[in-house]
């Protein structure tokens, strides 16, 4: 470990929507914000192609494209955005330590994290093939289920959450086929019953994907595995979903920051505020519901204004 050590006002942790919101509004407030972008600066909308449902862009963006435009906004107003990853943290005493790249320790007054959450994908080669092409593969129905209007799509899953998003991919598409690896369902009864009932919506039970199909450039059809009989089919489709779970970018908070069991933040409701005074959470991180980027925003503001409002009491 390095001795540096540099003390900092407002240090936000991650990017994407949720940490360049948080950016903006500390910034404007003088409270010279710190931000380390993480492993992955801008966060997962970096991973998508069209953003057609965040308000204020008539004809949609990309989603680097936005992440760009929300750094350059945040730095306009003198955020310090800088590349590097928190590697360490001590939240037991007054001053909130972190540690950059295990070499920088910084000394905090207040922190916000929005390290957000990573989908899981199955990690089949032509999956991650389709994902970056930006070619019909998504871990969010919501996000890009309207590109799929009145087109035959194919999604996996087996909990409350891959329910959800099939029955919601069934109002905008022609045809849901939902590949459930087990022999039964996670998701609680009253969704099974719900997507049991609708009609465009075929169940394949006790499924594996052996291959997403495409030309290159966009998915043409799934590759499917009975694994009862052992019979290996095609399905054609123009769009692979993943609904198989996130999980939250969280880990490095342990034991400091109280996480539910799947390790998200857990904030005191109505607010950004975790059980350590002057740490605070917006985005993925906390928030297992929504999922969305102008949801993420929204947090990150509370954050910051949460984060002025401490610092001021401490005056």
């Amino acid at each position: 470990m390095s001795t540096t050590i540099e003390k900092i006002k407002c240090l936000i942790i991650g990017s994407g929507p949720a940490g360049y919101t948080a950016a903006i509004y500390a910034a404007r407030a003088n409270m010279n914000p710190v931000l380390y972008q993480g492993m992955q600066p801008g966060g997962q909308l970096t991973t998508t192609n069209e953003v057609e449902n965040f308000p204020g862009y008539v004809d949609g963006v990309t989603g680097p494209e936005m992440m760009v435009q929300l750094q350059q906004q945040a730095q306009r107003f003198g955020a310090d955005i800088r590349d590097g990853w928190a590697t360490k943290v001590d939240f037991s005493g007054d001053i909130h330590k972190v540690w950059i790249n295990d070499t920088v320790e910084l000394h905090c007054e207040t922190v916000i994290i929005s390290t957000g959450a990573t989908a899981k994908y199955l990690g089949l080669p032509s999956e991650q093939h389709y994902l970056k092409m930006g070619g019909g593969v998504s871990a969010c129905a919501v996000c890009d289920g309207f590109f799929y209007r009145n087109q035959e799509v194919v999604i996996v899953g087996a909990g409350d959450s891959a329910c959800e998003e099939a029955h919601y991919l069934s109002k905008l598409c022609k045809k849901v086929t939902m590949l459930v690896r087990s022999e039964k369902f996670r998701a609680s009864k009253i969704m099974e019953e719900r997507v049991r009932k609708t009609e465009n919506i075929t169940i394949l039970m006790n499924h594996d994907t052996v291959e997403v199909l495409g030309d290159e450039q966009v998915v043409t059809g799934v590759k499917a595995k009975n694994k009862t009989t052992g019979d290996i089919f095609d399905i054609e489709a123009t769009g692979f979903f993943v609904a198989i779970g996130h999980k939250p970018n969280t880990d490095i908070f342990v034991p400091f920051i109280t996480l539910d069991e799947t390790g998200y933040i857990i904030n005191t409701p109505g607010t950004s505020k975790t059980n350590v005074a002057g740490v605070f959470v917006a985005g993925d991180a906390a928030d297992h519901v929504y999922r969305q980027a102008i949801t993420a925003a929204g947090t990150g503001c509370m954050a910051a204004l949460d984060a002025e409002r401490y610092l001021a009491a401490k005056e």
